[in-house]
C-alpha cells in the first residue's frame, strides 16, 4: 500500500514545495499527495507552484488538490469587480505578476480548468481533510462549503467524524504548536511557510499519515 502525504499551505513558495516533495518525502508513483489548499498568492511564484502539480499528474504521480479560500477569491474575481478587488488585497496582485497577467480572464484555460477542479474535502475511511475546516453546527458540515474555506477557531464534534483524523490549514500557527499536537482531530498543518519573516513561522508542513510523522522544510524561496 502507498503512502499518504497532505502538505499545508504553499502560498507561491515554489522552491519549498519542490524540495518537500523531491526531498523530503520523496514521491513514488504509489503514494497519494493531498495539498491542503492555498497554492497561490503572497508567494513569488504561485505559476510554477500549479506547474510543478500539473507536471507531476502528467508523469502519473498521484497528487489531490484541494480549494483554498485564495483559489475561491480567484474564480470569484471572474465575475465581479469587488471580487477582483478583494483578492487583489488579499495578495491576488502577486499571482498575477506571477502569470504575467492583468486578470484572471488572461490566464490560459489550463489553470482555470485547474482551479475549478479543486475539491473542498476529501473523505475516505482513514480521514477527512479541508482547507479551513467544517462548521459542526450545521446540519451537514459539507453543506456548509463557505465554512470550508474560511472557518477558524471551530470546534469538532467528534461523533461526527466516524473515528477519522481531520487535517486542515488556513489557520497558520507556529512551528512548535504544530509539531506538539498529539495525532488527534482537529490537525492544523499550516506552518506559515509564507510568513518567514514572523518567528516561528515560515515553514511547510507535510503529514505521513500512516507512520504518524511531521516532515518539514523551513522556506527557502525568500
Amino acid at each position: 500500500m502507498g503512502r499518504i502525504f497532505l502538505v499545508g499551505d504553499i502560498h507561491g513558495c515554489s522552491k519549498t514545495f519542490k524540495k518537500l516533495i523531491k526531498e523530503e518525502i520523496v514521491i513514488g508513483k504509489s503514494d497519494n499527495i493531498y495539498c491542503i489548499g492555498d497554492y497561490i498568492d503572497r508567494g513569488r511564484d504561485s505559476k510554477e507552484v500549479i506547474d510543478f502539480i500539473l507536471e507531476l499528474r502528467d508523469s502519473n504521480y498521484q497528487v489531490h488538490t484541494l480549494r483554498g479560500n485564495h483559489e475561491q477569491m480567484l474564480l470569484d474575481s471572474m465575475s465581479s469587480s469587488q471580487a477582483f478587488s478583494i483578492w487583489v488585497g488579499n495578495g491576488g496582485d502577486t499571482t498575477l505578476r506571477d502569470f504575467n497577467a492583468e486578470s484572471v480572464d488572461e490566464l490560459d484555460p489550463v489553470y482555470i480548468d485547474f482551479f475549478k477542479s479543486t475539491k473542498y474535502y476529501v473523505y475516505n475511511k482513514d480521514f477527512i481533510a479541508v482547507h479551513a475546516g467544517l462548521n459542526f453546527d450545521a446540519d451537514d458540515p459539507y453543506e456548509d462549503k463557505n465554512s470550508m474555506l474560511w472557518i477558524r477557531d471551530f470546534r469538532v464534534n467528534r461523533s461526527r467524524l466516524g473515528g477519522k483524523l481531520l487535517i486542515h490549514g488556513h489557520t497558520p500557527m507556529h512551528g512548535d504548536y504544530i509539531r506538539s499536537q498529539g495525532f488527534g482531530s482537529p490537525f492544523n498543518i499550516d506552518g506559515g511557510c509564507v510568513y518567514s519573516n514572523i518567528e516561528g513561522m515560515g515553514n511547510l508542513f507535510a503529514l505521513n499519515l500512516y507512520e504518524q510523522k511531521l516532515l518539514e522544510v523551513r522556506n527557502i524561496d525568500f
